[in-house]
């Protein structure tokens, strides 16, 4: 019994001490940028980042963000899918919720999509084609979130076994009420689109 919640417990913390990693923040702060949770809309994920320090910068965050999810799932999945998973809910709860900043982070999209690679590689590859898809479509950076998430965990029921796709479910239901207030500006048609310089 100790074995197995060590087995679980052990990629769990590994995943969240991975995906706690405010790489946003630690970024914008040493290219001069200040302290990223002060600026534009106070979220320390690639998105605002982007507004405000740039391409390079929000590239950067975007894959960082994104192999915090992977690299805990690829180094877990050794031990079992049960311990893969486990990271791969640690990875997206510690960015959301890092004890770094009092368990203020980001919504979790980056490291959501790098767990669902590292779980299953098409899902991966699936759910980042209808982020592209949306966002070329409607140029709205959250609505492409929301649907690439759904998709994940849809894909997720049909590519990776249940216990995954119930976890990746979860996460993805986690990540849309994250972005309740992208929610409610996109209803409301007040949602800035990709390229704006405001910040939501």
């Amino acid at each position: 019994m100790i074995s197995i919640l060590f087995l679980l417990l052990a990629p769990f913390l590994l995943g969240y001490l991975a995906g706690s990693i405010p790489f946003g923040l630690l970024l914008a702060r040493a290219t001069g940028l200040g302290d990223i949770r002060t600026i534009g809309s106070g979220n320390i994920g690639a998105t605002n980042v982007l507004r405000t320090g740039g391409k390079t910068l929000g590239a950067a965050t975007l894959l960082l963000d994104a192999l915090k999810g992977l690299i805990p799932v690829l180094i877990t999945v050794q031990f079992g899918q049960n311990a893969a998973v486990c990271a791969a809910a640690g990875a997206v709860l510690g960015h959301m919720f890092p004890v770094w900043l009092r368990f203020r982070g980001g919504k979790g999209m980056a490291t959501f999509l790098g767990v669902v690679w590292g779980l299953s590689w098409p899902a991966g590859a699936i759910a980042c084609a209808a982020w592209l898809l949306v966002a070329v479509l409607f140029r709205f950076s959250s609505l492409a979130t929301l649907v690439s998430a759904a998709v994940a965990a849809i894909a997720s029921w049909i590519l990776i076994d249940r216990r995954a796709a119930m976890v990746l479910t979860l996460l993805m239901a986690l990540i849309w009420v994250r972005h309740h207030q992208n929610i409610a500006r996109l209803l409301a048609g007040a949602e800035p689109k990709i390229g704006a310089t405001s910040a939501g």
